[in-house]
């Protein structure tokens, strides 16, 4: 028995005996839905974020996680919903009519349907498909600096496949960070939807570019019927990393940043979407809007980016248009980084190399037994990393939400065994642009 399969099969003996059978009808959720009301397109996303959060507090594998919840869904849009229609809201007749589901009730529903693939699980182990040939370590850490309230939001799926039961096989994994703003609602659309909506591309293998730019665009048209609805009106800048076979893609709107690091320098993989960048300025007059300076550059003297999900009082200025680009990984790329405006405002993208050599110089430390140069390999990164990256931002000076979250690309070892002399990461940095 492999390891994985030990483990699985541990899980699911827990899981049985919290849940030896499916939830009464009137006894609370394990886990809160997003929301009150969901539409049918949005069930989908909606049921695998409620599903993959119940199973990640109980700690399970993030492959059997994925296949349980994957498994669940299929079974529940097989289901007769109508009996868990909403009736349409009167000053709505005249608009578009939108199925809407009693959140609470349907994932009833899909919990239910996901016991009990679990106990048929417990009872007969199945044969599952085998995890991907290459685990990436990543490490993440966010958070709300001074501000208010948390409005960023991050996903991490390295089973991609396995969550949408796509078996073309080609290795993908998918990272995500969402900066919200005026509320945490459409970073938070964001997280739940532009996933699903991207491995439902038909164009996905052939030009992520493309099934990129859509997803973005789908999963904004999305929000905007649900924002109508619920008088929403925050917005979200996100930058999204798909590693899809051999190619890096990077997809964004607004001023959240990834940054690839190859052979221990930056490579830049492209340029945020800021109101003063001058193409950007171009379109929006373009279009009869403005930018006006109030602090700093704002469209219409409002917001402070050019681009993101949301923002519909701006809409068209605010643009939904994603940018991507597409890199061909050469196998002598260490990591990429992704980070929102709160991480980028206080590091430059060339700095990231040398920030994340040293944090992991430290990290190495307490396990190396004080040798930089062996360090003791472990099994992923921890958390301490991004923290550390994160810890430097605040104290260069950032006031903002911050989230940061690396992939590395290679074993963080393998980086600190090649480990050059100290600052050349920093000074030799160059920027070459992939298009």
């Amino acid at each position: 028995m492999g390891d994985e399969e030990e483990e699985a099969r541990k899980f699911l003996e827990r899981f049985a005996e919290e849940f030896p059978a499916t939830l009464e009808g009137d006894s609370p959720l394990p886990v809160s839905p997003l929301s009150r009301r969901v539409s049918l397109e949005e069930l989908h996303g909606e049921s695998l974020e409620v599903g993959l959060k119940l199973l990640a507090a109980r700690g399970a594998p993030a492959g059997l996680s994925a296949l349980l919840s994957q498994t669940a869904l299929s079974k529940l849009l097989q289901s007769d919903l109508s009996p868990f229609h909403c009736s349409q809201d009167a000053e709505a007749e005249d608009e578009e009519q939108v199925v809407l589901l009693e959140s609470v009730a349907v994932q009833r529903v899909f919990l239910n349907e996901l016991i009990t693939v679990a106990l048929a699980w417990h009872r007969s182990f199945p044969e599952l498909p085998p995890p991907p040939s290459h685990f990436l370590q990543c490490c993440v850490h966010a958070i709300k600096n001074t501000r208010r309230k948390m409005e960023d939001k991050h996903v991490t799926l390295t089973e991609f496949n396995q969550l949408f039961g796509i078996q073309d096989g080609v290795r993908r994994a998918y990272y995500a960070v969402f900066d919200g703003h005026g509320g945490v609602d459409a970073a938070t659309y964001a997280s739940t939807h532009l996933h699903v909506a991207l491995a439902k591309q038909e164009t996905l293998q052939s030009d992520v570019a493309t099934a990129f730019k859509v997803a973005f665009k789908h999963t904004d048209d999305m929000f905007k019927g649900k924002a109508k609805r619920e008088r929403l009106r925050s917005g979200s800048t996100g930058v999204v990393a798909l590693i899809q076979g051999p190619q890096l893609a990077v997809a964004w709107l607004g001023d959240s940043q990834a940054v690839l690091v190859r052979g221990g320098q930056a490579v830049t993989l492209m340029d945020p979407h800021k109101p003063e960048r001058e193409d950007e300025k171009q379109r929006i007059e373009d279009l009869g809007g403005c930018i006006t300076f109030m602090g700093c550059w704002r469209v219409n003297g409002t917001y402070a980016v050019s681009r993101a999900i949301g923002d519909f009082d701006q809409k068209p200025y605010v643009s939904a248009d994603a940018d991507c680009s597409v890199t061909q990984l050469q196998g002598d790329e260490d990591l990429v980084l992704l980070a929102c405006d709160g991480f980028f405002d206080a590091v430059k993208p060339s700095e990231v190399p040398r920030l994340v050599l040293a944090a992991l110089r430290r990290t190495a430390e307490p396990e190396g037994g004080g040798g930089e140069d062996t360090p003791s390999p472990g099994p992923a990164p921890s958390e301490a990393v991004a923290q550390q990256l994160v810890a430097h931002a605040k104290a260069a000076g950032s006031s903002d939400n911050i989230t940061v979250l690396v992939v590395f690309l290679r074993p963080p070892e393998l980086l600190l065994a090649r480990d050059s002399p100290q600052g050349s990461s920093d000074s030799g940095a160059s920027e070459a642009s992939q298009q």
